[in-house]
């Protein structure tokens, strides 16, 4: 029986809790330790757990295990998709890249810069929106700063299409979606305007860092 509570990196096991053979009871302790040393495989001997973000970080690991009574109590819905919010250089990227290690067990999602796929676009037009408008788990990357498209002369706010097409996938098959943003709520809908914004509210849970967090990147 493979043991969810326990994972294999470099030759090294970890254990994220203990397993009774139905459910693992997570110690979250031992998810920092796993998470600091596969965050160094990662993105390098430079990368560490910042105290100041233990809070951020449990609220995301509850939701990864689903820790359903964990996530009730933040007011934290297990069936919607993370946007995670924060100054620039405060870890969200990496976050949502390490975080999807922690359940290798659930079906992963690919984290894609949005400015990439409004490049896509530019060349190849209607046909990317639909590409991701389909079936697959997507992470969107630094949401919000990515350039309109244009295709043929014509103007397109992509990110903002995806967004809709992302929606009618949650409510039709529970497809989820995260993303990782700069922008405030109020920016988010200056951008995309009041439509994409509403339903924005029902596709994610909005989890922020401070706004004076720190630039890791310094």
């Amino acid at each position: 029986m493979v043991n969810p509570s326990k994972i294999i990196e470099g030759g090294v096991e970890y254990s994220l809790g203990t397993f009774d053979g139905k459910s693992v009871e997570y110690d979250f302790q031992k998810i920092l330790v796993y998470l600091d040393s596969k965050g160094k495989l990662l993105f390098g001997k430079h990368f560490k757990i910042y105290d100041d973000d233990r809070d951020i970080i449990l609220k995301l690991c509850n939701y990864f295990v689903r820790d359903q009574k964990a996530c009730e109590e933040n007011e934290i819905d297990l069936d919607k998709g993370i946007l995670l919010s924060g100054p620039v250089g405060c870890g969200k990227t990496s976050l949502m890249q390490l975080l999807k290690h922690l359940v290798p067990h659930q079906r992963p999602y690919s984290l894609i810069p949005s400015r990439n796929i409004v490049f896509a676009f530019n060349h190849l037009g209607y046909k990317t929106i639909e590409d991701y408008g389909n079936g697959s788990f997507f992470c969107f990357d630094d949401l919000g700063v990515e350039p309109i498209g244009r295709h043929y002369g014509k103007d397109c706010n992509v990110m903002g299409e995806v967004i809709l097409s992302r929606y009618e996938l949650f409510i039709s098959n529970k497809i989820k979606t995260h993303a990782t943003t700069n922008l405030n709520a109020q920016e988010l809908e200056d951008l995309y305007g009041n439509r994409v914004r509403s339903r924005m509210r029902q596709l994610f849970n909005l989890i922020a860092f401070h706004k004076n967090a720190n630039d890791k990147r310094k």
